[in-house]
């Protein structure tokens, strides 16, 4: 190779050489400035490793009545906190238990044998593990190992600690409940004021402990509306286990307290409130080096409920009162229902269900409150369904407005004659209802199925349609079918798959079905506000929290009144059969009206139609030999007032009295619950025009 071709390459390997040193030295300089200027902030986003969000619960929203009253309250309270960091060890949660033990006191009643084993095994780990065969223990899992190493603890050695070893055990046992990154509640009830400032002197040393205030649920009013109220659960309870993923999906926690029963539970998703959302970010060592509030918490809304409290109250009273009367006389009776609403809207004013205690000492209460029978229990109804039998009829051109049928017991062969209580004559469908003819009644079923009837031969019929006409018709009242009203569960009564002839003939007067206070007050209703099945509510509004405690926050939803259906009936027969209501109550024939039409409660305008049902019970002989017939009957009551324009409807149900009882109870409480509603509403008139009074002379 000539001279010049080697001092060319050697030329180009110096560029080539030179270049390469040049970018190592930019490198160099660059890794330079990283380290000195820009290393501690580059070291700190190496740490980071992860961002932890937790949540922080806040106060559950508020109940108030129609009149503005707070029924559910929160009551703050004082509460210790542990948020444990990630990562954190059995041993120092011990240690952490030790210390707190010094400065407060948890109930050690609750502890199990398995708590004492886990801190005897937290203390003698090198003990514990001598007694467990390593090979043994190969094939099993971490928990069958755990449960194994608690197994090799004896009784007897964890039989003996004295309270201050407890206290340790059962704090302990608390801040081992608690997850990474979030609030767990150690104590929040009976905190005297010393722990608390005790504990709060010494937080420095006490890592992860806060304390703080919390929440509990009160009621101004006691045990009043309770069973509609309902619960939320406790911090060991939780969320329902059946329902936790659910739960865990809307960002809940597993010791979050929830609405377990009632209004609580059906209006769990604006009671709770949206809890603040705090991000942890930890480093590789699980410290927490920054957090910050990425969502700030919002306490619950606020219900609005139709009841009203000072009326409920009143309500229970009465129905005490006429327990109380008649429970002597009637050895099987024990309680009584009643649903008081508005008809044209649909809101529950008052819903009672009182049971005598017979056996009740002078220190236990004579009456308990089992309201929830109004939408649980289902009872035959009676002649209380009269009503709608009527209207069906015309409805279904089986009867006209003014039809005649003699009333006489119908006759059929190796069967009882199917009569009403006496021998009415003729009647037309308005003295149906006015006397309570069950004859009339029954032939309104037989033609809705085609009937053949001669006496003492067999009834033929068509089963099938004088059914699906009968159960149509009942189901637009409301009898029958869900009721819809706002709450976790509703029954809806008996009807039976395939009713016979006979059957049907019974439903027209109340003897075969069942239905419950709700689904005969939605029924009432239904007739007297002209024909809308309205839907029963117990809230009536949702609002904002409020910023103060002297009045409510903005309006989130109102509920408007729902109707389901309108009876799809000529206006001409509704009317008739509230005529025929008014007859009931107001008229010297009528089965009722020497109650609701004499001096005291004639000025209400009340209408309404009367039930009684066979209701026999079969009980055990003494002997334990089989059982005996016990002839009861309910005694029911439906209404409204006024009979123009009414501003509330009623259903009463009271069951098991003997059948020969001459106690009316059921009309006695429907009565009084009207008299209480008009005199409640006068007393307010009074004090509001009074309080008028005083504010203009005072101005």
């Amino acid at each position: 190779m000539s001279k010049k071709g080697k001092s060319h390459l050697s030329f180009r390997l110096n560029i080539i050489f030179l270049i390469v040193f040049l970018l190592f030295a930019v490198l160099i300089l660059q890794l330079g400035v990283v380290q000195i200027l820009s290393g501690e902030s580059a070291q700190d986003q190496i740490d980071r490793t992860e961002n932890v969000t937790t949540n922080i619960p806040v106060p559950r929203g508020e109940m108030y009545d129609r009149n503005g009253n707070v029924i559910v309250d929160n009551a703050s309270m004082y509460s210790i906190t542990y948020t444990p960091p990630k990562g954190v060890q059995a041993d120092d949660k011990l240690a952490l238990a030790e210390k707190l033990s010094q400065y407060m006191s948890l109930d050690t009643e609750s502890l199990r044998l398995r708590d004492r084993k886990e801190y005897f095994f937290l203390k003698n780990p090198d003990v514990i593990e001598e007694r467990v065969d390593e090979e043994a223990m190969a094939d099993l899992d971490s928990g069958e190992v755990y449960q194994a190493q608690l197994d090799a603890i004896t009784e007897e050695e964890v039989a003996d600690y004295d309270e201050e070893t407890l206290q340790v055990i059962a704090i302990n046992k608390e801040l081992n409940q608690a997850y990474a990154l979030a609030p767990h509640v150690v104590k929040d009830e009976n905190i005297s004021e010393e722990e608390y400032s005790r504990i709060a002197e010494h937080l420095p040393s006490l890592p992860g402990i806060n304390v703080t205030t919390n929440w509990e649920r009160k009621y101004p009013h006691g045990t009043v509306f309770q069973n509609y109220l309902g619960n939320i659960s406790t911090r060991e309870q939780g969320v329902p286990r059946e329902k936790l993923q659910e739960y865990l999906a809307l960002d809940y926690s597993r010791n979050d307290r929830v609405g377990r029963s009632g209004l609580e539970e059906e209006y769990e998703s604006v009671l709770r409130g949206v809890k603040e959302k705090v991000q942890h970010t930890t480093d590789r060592n699980n410290n927490v080096i920054d957090s910050k509030v990425i969502r700030e918490g919002k306490s619950g809304k606020d219900l609005v409920l139709s009841i009203d409290m000072e009326y409920q109250k009143r309500v229970d009273n009465i129905v005490q009162e006429e327990l109380a009367k008649a429970v002597p006389n009637n050895p099987h009776m024990e309680n009584a229902v009643v649903v008081v609403s508005k008809p044209d809207t649909g809101e529950v004013l008052a819903v009672s269900g009182q049971t005598y205690n017979r056996s009740a000492s002078n220190s236990e209460e004579r009456f308990s409150d089992t309201s929830h029978q109004a939408v649980y229990n289902a009872y035959l109804p009676g002649s209380v369904v009269k009503g709608a039998t009527v209207l069906t009829g015309l409805h279904e051109d089986v009867i006209a407005p003014g039809t005649t049928f003699y009333d006489r017991p119908l006759q059929f062969p190796a069967s009882e004659d199917m009569g009403s209580y006496a021998n009415l004559g003729s009647v037309n469908d308005l003295q149906a209802i006015q006397l309570s003819s069950n004859v009339y009644m029954y032939n309104i079923a037989m033609r809705l199925g085609d009937y053949y009837y001669q006496p003492n031969q067999p009834l033929r019929m068509d089963e099938e349609q004088a059914n699906y006409l009968m159960r149509y018709n009942f189901h637009q009242f409301g009898l029958g079918v869900p009721t819809g009203i706002d709450f976790p569960f509703e029954a809806t009564g008996f009807e039976g798959s395939n009713p016979t002839g006979s059957d049907v003939m019974r439903t027209a007067i109340g003897q075969y079905s069942s239905y419950t206070a709700m689904q005969l007050n939605q029924y009432v209703s239904t007739i007297a506000n002209g024909g809308n099945r309205i839907q029963p509510r117990f809230v009536t509004s949702i609002h904002e929290p409020s910023n103060s405690e002297e009045r409510l926050g903005d309006v989130y939803r109102d509920f408007a009144p729902n109707t389901q259906n309108s009876l799809q009936m000529d206006q001409a027969y509704i009317e008739r059969v509230q005529r025929g209501f008014e007859m009931v109550t107001q008229t010297p024939q009528g089965t009722s009206s020497d109650v609701f039409n004499n001096s005291r409660f004639g000025e209400y305008d009340i209408a309404g139609k009367s039930g009684t049902a066979e209701a026999d019970q079969y009980l055990p002989r003494a002997s334990g030999n089989g059982t005996y017939r016990v002839p009861l009957t309910n005694k029911n009551f439906v209404g409204y007032a006024p009979s123009e324009d009414p501003e509330i409807a009623f259903s009463v149900i009271v069951p098991a009295l003997d059948a020969g009882a001459s106690e009316t109870p059921n009309y006695q409480i429907g009565a009084r619950v009207v008299e209480a509603y008009f005199q409640l509403k006068e007393e307010r008139a009074e004090n509001a025009e009074e309080a008028s009074q005083n504010e203009n002379e005072e101005s």
